[in-house]
């Protein structure tokens, strides 16, 4: 002991003789010479660090433990002790004794129902006086508890050559201190013998030495536990097949990487059974080569399981034509382990610093610190950064010492630390890995020269004050006034603390900083300290500033949640905030259906509310926000809920009837309405019954197809029909009853159909209307009708239509052409005979309506003796944007239009874009049908026949209906940027129209940002009015990545944005680029203009503008453009006197469209072809103007813009409607130009969402 204390008082003498150097006076201190010896007085760090940490010990009663543990240090540390997070106090404690190294004893291990002393976590901690503190892993002693049995032996019998399981089942703890014994006699070892993990006792392949009295026994210190004896019977071989059945399934484990694993799966049955393994549904290698061996009885052993294994075991017992399977999971957990360690830092007073630290593990661990040996708790200057890191701001001198990550997780814990050592400020800090020191504290670290210091900062005052920032401002020393190469530290701390930070200014000269991540409501005190290349100088006076005060605002509430309580309800509780900051007054409630985009709310003053009224069977998103005397707080995230389902609440729609022989009808049918289904179908109840016998139903209930056939009908009998939808909850109302009636006799199709008794044809310019009557012998089934054409040969192109069909249009023809057309019935058996007619298109000229109805000998058109009139009053009514109802009368029904027979009728339908479209069909039993699927913005003719038996009436007179908009659901495609031809500053950007726009496009916004991963309101926004496919932008910095988004809009709303599309600006201005991208020289008044001649036209793509220049342009010709007649064709130059390029003259899309209206160019002036452009994020070059930089703000709307362009890419009109209905007059008339505001305002205010967002 005596030799250890001379050893410390010597290492404290050679510190102090280290450090006792005279200090510097007078102007040595100024001058900065005592750095060059401080060189030589930098500490260096001490190593210490644990040899040996305890580990996790399993103990039974009255036993000795050791809990290992040995530090290493220059100073031999002193060892103490904890257990529980508190210290042991060795030095009166007979049971427990320090060991010289350093490790724990403990005697006699005391362990019992209420008095566990001895079992709980052990640490131990080593300290050196003279440098820190350090903490050991946390080691657990476990003792097991007093023998019990879970489970006992039971008595059992197996047939020879069988497998048999004797269950003894004890605590976890307690499995290692377990064996078996027979007629009280050890087991000898024997390979078909196997203790399982939890303690049971597998018996293989037994033979009659095998029968005998067993029990299990417990070794736990002292007299081992006895189990009860069971006995095991061996049957005679099995004669007869024995049923299979798991005697031992395999269970759930968890284990650590290194560890083994075992699966029992133990079979019983005759034959006898084989057992394979599984592992996430692959096979398993089980053949003894690798780590999964596969033992007897089928257990499965995994040898040093791996973090791969985890996964599902499936094991697969096969006995004859019997299979069994079970499963578990295998988790693997992993114990914590360092992927970086904290390393040691230098650091002087008031700098901040980061202690790194990275973990794995596997549940993922959690990080704790420790600052000699004591729990470092999170503050205003201990802070945890991202994830493990420890921040420590503003260092005092009592922060040195060693700084420990432990990382602890279920199955382990794990420790590394480092030292930290804080020099005084005239020592320079040696070099060391950059992620010791924060950003803002790790500049101007460079060892000072000798020369003068400067002297204090003047003028240090605080420009703004806000509730979280302070901007300081200051003026050079007297001693350096211009201070073009003084760096600056400014020092804060908050008044009355004496932990003080430092900031350092980004580049010499620079006299202001900008302190964050203040308080509210706090006084900090600041001083300023400047320093040149021979270190730091006077310290200015301190300036007390209170930053301002915040307001307070509820946070979010938390825990909120929501569920359906009935098919129309919704109730949502949460909880009060967290951080109220003030009395809740109320809270507001906002929900909204799932792919709606306008939410409802309602203010509710408890924690709860019940949202009733709602749809059955629909997605909601809920959210919740407080609101105090200061306004609304956070809002809480969304929760998502769907409403209860329900029976549905409407029929199905479209039943239609088809009979299709003397003994059976095909029913067809659409599902209810979307919005009526409240749920999900599961299926549909049809009930029919005879129309003579109404009491008499059959009752038929199909899966979720949309049609069936109803068989075994009699002949010649009226059958009617409904159908309902079913939901889990119930069935839904049946639609009304439709009738049909069946055959008397069933039709031949032994053979193929006679020839069409009739063919009609219709030439037209290019197309021709064949129409055609049915077989005169009807008693052939047709199944439909060939139709071949072609210019002097019907072979070249064949279309077949339903047998119901009488009438067909054949499109896409050559005028003035002699095509041959061919009819053929046709059914299961083949085609038959067919009829030919000829006909010859009509020329271009051609506007007469004349028909050709040519009798075609030997047959005769037959009239049929009761045509079908065809529906009339047919009105297409427009219901949403893919949903049109068409609506009839039939003039054949008595007045009150009731259907009381069998007919029903055919709906077709077809759009004219593109013109090939063919028509779609279905079938109705009602005078109405509901068309949907349809396109948006889409004008649709409609037509319907009616059939009745083996009559059909021709077509009745269409009606047409367009589609309501939807907002785009593509976003605009091809996008491309080009730079323009020497302008390097200046981009084009071009693009198409998308696929889907859904309606007119209004308008398109170009989004640009040098960050693609920049929020979208941070991005630059340029509009663009719908009729424009291009856009310029100017004044962009050279040699920059721009990316660019494009949204486009119609009048239902905005539509998705394009992918980014990535450009970077050239490297160098043009050589010959001239100021204001001007080429020299002007008009004067008089000169002749260039001559460009009669056919010059300006190139495609481009425009021809001159910039206006006040100075420059003749007074006469200062008249706005907007003012100027419009030509009504396209420009042609004149010849008797040509002009230059005829910017006034040629009209723009419209004058509003580029947000300012263009002026006329000076006479003769020089002209630079371009496209519309804005200068935006302007970089100032020599020679230019000065340009303000473009933000994200609807306010650049409204700045002048260069002239518009001659020639424009115009948008093609990718709707149907316009297409088929508007004139391709593109001269704008009054109402046009109102509705180009109209756009224009709707664009704007679109913008002013996104900027504003």
């Amino acid at each position: 002991m005596a030799a250890r204390r001379a050893r410390r008082l010597l290492g404290s003498l050679c510190i102090a003789l280290l450090f006792a150097q005279p200090a510097p006076t007078g102007a040595a201190a100024r001058s900065g010479s005592r750095s060059l010896l401080t060189e030589s007085l930098v500490r260096t760090f001490t190593p210490f660090y644990f040899l040996v940490e305890p580990l996790d010990v399993l103990s039974v009663r009255g036993a000795s433990v050791i809990m290992n543990c040995s530090a290493q240090c220059e100073t031999p540390p002193r060892i103490e002790w904890k257990k529980d997070g508190s210290f042991l106090n060795l030095v009166s404690d007979d049971r427990r004794q320090l060991l010289p190294d350093g490790s724990l004893l403990i005697n006699s291990v005391v362990h019992s129902k209420h008095n566990k002393p001895d079992e709980g976590y052990y640490q131990c901690v080593a300290t050196v006086d003279s440098l820190g503190t350090i903490v050991s892993r946390t080691a657990k002693l476990t003792v097991a508890g007093l023998p019990r049995f879970t489970s006992q032996p039971e008595p059992t019998s197996v047939y020879r050559g069988g497998s048999a399981v004797l269950g003894c089942e004890v605590t976890a703890e307690l499995a290692p201190l377990l064996r078996w014994e027979r007629d009280r006699q050890a087991l000898a070892p024997d390979p078909r013998v196997l203790q399982l993990p939890g303690g049971a006792l597998l018996l293989t392949n037994a033979s009659d030495a095998d029968a005998g009295l067993y029990r299990c026994a417990l070794d736990s210190g002292g007299t081992p536990k006895y189990s009860d004896e069971a006995e095991l019977k061996v049957l005679p071989d099995a004669e007869e097949p024995q049923r299979l059945a798991l005697l031992k399934p395999p269970s759930s484990l968890s284990r650590l990487p290194g560890q083994s694993a075992v699966f029992p799966c133990v079979a019983a049955g005759f034959p006898p059974p084989l057992i394979r393994w599984t592992r996430n549904e692959e096979e398993l290698p089980t053949d003894g080569s690798g780590r999964f061996q596969l033992l007897p009885g089928g257990v499965l052993e995994i040898r040093d399981v791996a973090e791969a294994d985890a996964g599902t075991f499936t094991c697969i017992a096969e006995s004859g034509n019997d299979t069994l399977e079970a499963q578990a999971e295998l988790a693997v957990q992993v114990p914590p382990t360092f992927l970086k360690r904290p390393a040691n830092i230098y650091a002087h007073e008031s700098m901040d610093i980061v202690f790194e630290c990275e973990v794995t593990g596997k549940p993922t661990p959690t990080v704790k610190w420790v600052k000699n040996g004591d729990v470092v708790i999170p503050s205003d200057y201990f802070k945890i950064v991202k994830e493990h890191n420890l921040q420590v701001l503003g260092l005092v001198k009592s922060d040195e010492g060693f700084y420990q990550c432990i990382a602890e997780n279920d199955v382990g814990n794990a420790q590394a630390g480092a030292q930290l050592i804080i020099l005084d400020l005239d020592v320079a800090i040696p070099t060391l890995p950059p992620t010791s020191l924060t950003s803002a504290t790790n500049d101007h670290l460079a060892p000072a020269t000798a020369g003068p210091l400067p002297s204090a900062p003047r003028d240090v005052v605080a420009t703004l004050v806000s509730t979280r920032f302070i901007r300081l401002t200051w003026r050079p020393p007297a001693s350096d006034p211009q201070g073009d190469n003084l760096t600056y530290s400014i020092f804060y701390t908050k008044e009355g603390i004496n932990r003080e930070r430092v900031e350092n200014t980004s580049r010499p000269g620079e006299t202001q900083v900008m302190i964050q991540n203040l308080m509210p409501e706090t006084v900090y005190v600041f001083r300023v300290v400047a320093q040149n290349r021979h270190g730091p100088g006077e310290s200015s006076a301190p300036l007390k500033v209170a930053t301002q005060p915040e307001v307070q605002l509820p946070g979010p509430a938390p825990n909120i949640r929501a569920f359906s309580g009935s098919p129309t309800t919704v109730t949502v509780t949460w909880e009060t905030p967290l951080s109220g900051n003030g009395d809740i007054q109320n809270y507001k409630l906002y929900y909204m259906e799932k792919g709606q985009h306008t939410e409802q709310d309602v203010d509710v003053a408890g924690l709860a509310h019940t949202v009733t009224g709602l749809k059955k069977f629909t997605e909601y998103s809920f959210r919740v926000v407080a609101y105090n005397k200061h306004g609304p707080g956070v809002s809480t995230h969304d929760v998502v809920v769907r409403t209860l389902s329900d029976v549905p609440s409407a029929p199905p729609q479209n039943l239609t009837l088809e009979v299709r022989n003397s003994k059976s009808i095909l029913l067809q049918w659409q599902p209810p309405p979307a919005g009526t289904q409240s749920g999900q179908i599961t299926g549909y109840k049809i009930r029919y019954r005879k129309v003579s016998r109404k009491s008499d139903v059959t009752e038929s209930v199909g899966g979720t197809q949309l049609s069936q056939l109803i068989e075994g009908l009699e002949r010649g009998t009226e059958y009617s029909f409904r159908v309902a939808a079913m939901t889990i909850n119930g069935t839904g109302p049946a639609t009304d009853w439709v009738s049909a009636e069946t055959f008397e006799s069933d039709l031949d199709e032994t053979r193929v159909p006679e020839v069409p008794s009739s063919l009609h044809v219709r030439p037209l310019v290019t197309s021709i209307v064949v129409s055609w009557t049915p077989p005169e012998n009807q008693d052939v089934v047709v199944r439909g009708y060939a139709i071949g054409y072609g210019i002097g040969s019907p072979h070249a192109q064949t279309i077949k239509v339903d047998y119901k069909q009488r009438y067909y249009t054949i499109e896409n023809l050559d005028p003035s052409s002699h095509y041959v057309i061919t009819l053929k019935a046709f059914n299961n058996v083949g085609e038959g005979i067919p009829l030919y007619e000829s006909a010859v298109t009509r020329p271009h000229s051609d506007t007469s309506e004349v028909d050709l109805f040519v009798i075609n000998a030997p047959y005769t058109p037959v009239p049929d003796p009761s045509p079908m009139m065809p529906p009339v009053g047919v009105q297409a009514s427009i219901l949403s944007h893919d949903t049109i109802r068409i609506t009839w009368a039939d003039n054949s029904l008595p007045k009150n239009q009731k259907i009381t027979d069998a007919r029903f009728y055919t709906v077709r339908w077809k759009t004219n874009i593109p013109a090939n479209t063919k028509y779609k069909t279905a079938n109705a039993t009602t005078l109405s049908y509901l068309v949907t699927g349809l396109k948006p913005n889409t004008l649709y003719e409609f037509s319907v026949m009616v059939t009745k038996g083996r009559r059909s009436s021709t077509w009745s007179m269409t009606a047409h209906g367009t589609t309501f908009e939807l907002v785009p659901t593509s976003p605009p495609k091809d996008v491309t940027v080009v730079s323009k031809e020497g302008k390097p500053r200046t981009i084009i950007v071009n693009w198409q129209p998308p696929s889907e726009a859904n309606g007119k496009i209004t308008g398109y916004i170009i989004y640009y940002s040098t960050d693609v991963n920049a929020e979208i309101h941070d991005w630059v926004i340029e509009p663009v009015v719908g009729n424009r496919l291009t856009h310029q932008i100017q004044e962009l910095t050279l040699d920059t990545p721009y990316f660019f988004k494009i949204q486009a809009r119609n009048s239902k709303g905005m539509g998705p944005m394009s992918e980014a599309v990535q450009f970077r600006t050239p490297k160098a201005e043009s050589s010959d680029k001239m100021p204001n991208d001007q080429a020299s020289g002007s008009a004067g008044k008089g000169s002749r203009p260039m001559d460009l001649g009669p056919d010059y036209k300006p190139p495609l793509g481009e425009s021809v503008r001159n910039t206006p220049s006040t100075d420059t342009m003749p007074a006469a010709s200062a008249v706005p453009s907007a003012e100027l007649p419009e030509p009504e064709g396209p420009f042609l130059p004149a010849e008797e006197e040509p002009q230059g390029p005829p910017t006034a003259h040629v009209r723009p899309s419209h004058p509003l469209k580029s947000f300012a209206v263009p002026a006329v160019p000076p006479a003769g002036g020089p002209f630079d072809p371009a496209l519309p452009s804005t200068p935006l994020l302007t970089q100032q070059a020599p020679g230019h103007p000065m340009h303000a930089v473009k933000t994200a703000s609807i306010g650049t709307l409204g700045r002048t813009r260069p002239p518009m362009p001659v020639v424009v890419p115009s948008a093609p009109e990718v709707q149907e409607t316009t297409r088929m209905l508007e004139d391709s007059e593109s001269s704008y008339e009054p109402d046009e130009l109102t509705k180009e505001m109209a756009h224009l305002e709707g664009l704007m205010k679109d913008l002013n969402a996104i900027t504003t967002a």
